[in-house]
């Protein structure tokens, strides 16, 4: 962002909802400014001093797209959110065309305010990731005057490209993250819930003598929770943390996604990785469906490895997802993650009593958008081909062993002590 307290300026001629937005962003962080039409918004503009704008399509004088069109005509102009309450598309597709960062979408389901401060974060980010490049090129080009033409038209393609890129990368930003951000919402609601419901219950429980006491009571301790009540409020805790973490990653997930759609190739950042402390985490959050699918997951004494975490957690997540995923049904999962060392390398070995899969489609599920076997399952193809690509580029290798009805056994090795550079012999060794 551009400043500790970033300052928004709403374009909106109504003021009920810029009320609502103005609670709500500046609860964010933000400050709110209001202009009730686009020749307001238009001459706050010009007295400067703000982040960002979120342009309301329809209103009288000038409306949201010729509002939008004097606004980019200012010099250094801040990142423009598109709003409208229309369902047609080809608005938004023109205001993105125009130069706007995003849009959005009015809705009656509350989830504006959440969706609309998503939208203006990224809008100040990619503005200031934008300018960042802009000043490395102009830097480039007065360092370097004799490669400028080369400079200016590699500028020229890499812009092309990025700017179709990023038009994925808002969609995927704001697709995925949009449901992320409601269940941390009502999460928090939920924590929130959570105290005023044990309070009241362990108050409840308290002693008829003690009652008149309370009732004065202004400022006291929350009452202890005792027995069943105690385990109850225990485990409500424990839900939301898993919640929380599993959001978490999630989060973590996507903004690695983006940033190799944005950026390329994510570079790795190499550290000492206690295995595991990782898997067990990922074995955490996904508990629930082993639960539901009758599946134990045990995990075995692993060897610590240098290495990128982010990936490690790709990569064993999207497998032991799967193992859960394919059981036979009827048939209680039994799971496995164990792993050893030889001779500088990590193996680790991820073994399901699962459906397994036929010998002639071992090659076929390492495709990117290929599966095998029955699909009873959603999915899009794409796991066990990124899981192949991480590993690789991690320097290590990736095979399966299985048979149909007899469980699958994932077979990973990896440098112990990875230098960042990939081996191509070990490419030549994976089967």
């Amino acid at each position: 962002m551009t400043s500790a307290t970033p300052t928004l300026l709403y374009i909106d001629d109504d003021a009920a909802l810029a009320r609502l937005v103005e609670r709500g962003l500046t609860r964010a962080g933000y400050k709110v400014v209001h202009a009730a039409s686009g020749q307001e918004g238009l001459e706050r503009l010009a007295q400067g001093g703000i982040d960002v704008v979120a342009l309301d399509q329809y209103m009288p004088g000038l409306d949201g797209l010729e509002t939008l069109e004097q606004i980019l005509k200012i010099p250094d102009a801040p990142p423009i959110v598109f709003v409208t309450a229309s369902q047609d598309s080809a608005i938004a597709v023109t205001a993105l065309k125009a130069g706007a960062a995003d849009y959005l979408v009015k809705d009656v389901r509350g989830e504006f305010i959440p969706l609309l401060q998503v939208a203006v974060n990224g809008a100040i980010r990619r503005a200031a990731i934008q300018k960042a490049r802009d000043e490395a090129e102009a830097k480039l080009r007065d360092s370097n005057v004799n490669l400028e033409t080369i400079v200016d038209e590699r500028t020229a393609d890499l812009r092309e490209a990025n700017e179709e890129i990023q038009r994925f990368a808002y969609i995927v930003s704001h697709d995925l993250r949009s449901p992320l951000v409601n269940i941390m919402g009502f999460t928090s609601e939920l924590e929130e819930l959570r105290g005023d419901i044990f309070r009241r219950i362990a108050t409840l429980n308290r002693t008829a003598s003690l009652a008149p006491a309370m009732e004065d009571a202004t400022d006291v301790a929350e009452p202890e929770l005792e027995g069943s009540d105690k385990q109850l409020s225990d485990d409500f805790s424990e839900s939301l943390g898993f919640i929380k973490s599993s959001i978490a990653k999630m989060d973590r997930l996507i903004s690695a996604i983006l940033h190799l759609t944005r950026e390329g190739r994510r570079e790795f950042k190499l550290e000492q990785i206690d295995l595991s402390e990782l898997i067990n985490g990922i074995v955490r959050t996904i508990a629930h469906q082993a639960a539901e699918a009758h599946a134990t997951i045990e995990v075995g004494a692993l060897p610590n490895i240098v290495s990128d975490r982010l990936a490690l957690e790709q990569i064993f997540s999207n497998l032991i997802d799967n193992a859960v995923k394919y059981l036979k049904n009827g048939v209680p999962g039994e799971i496995s993650v164990k792993g050893r060392t030889k001779l500088g390398f990590a193996i680790f070995e991820v073994t399901d009593n699962g459906r397994g899969i036929d010998p002639k489609d071992h090659q076929r599920i390492f495709d990117l958008f290929r599966r095998a076997g029955t699909q009873d399952k959603p999915g899009q193809g794409i796991g066990l081909a990124h899981v192949r690509a991480l590993v690789r580029r991690l320097g290590g290798t990736m095979s399966v062993a299985s048979e149909l009805h007899n469980g699958s056994t994932f077979t990973i090795t990896l440098p112990i002590n990875w230098s960042g550079k990939t081996s191509d012999k070990n490419r030549d060794r994976e089967s």
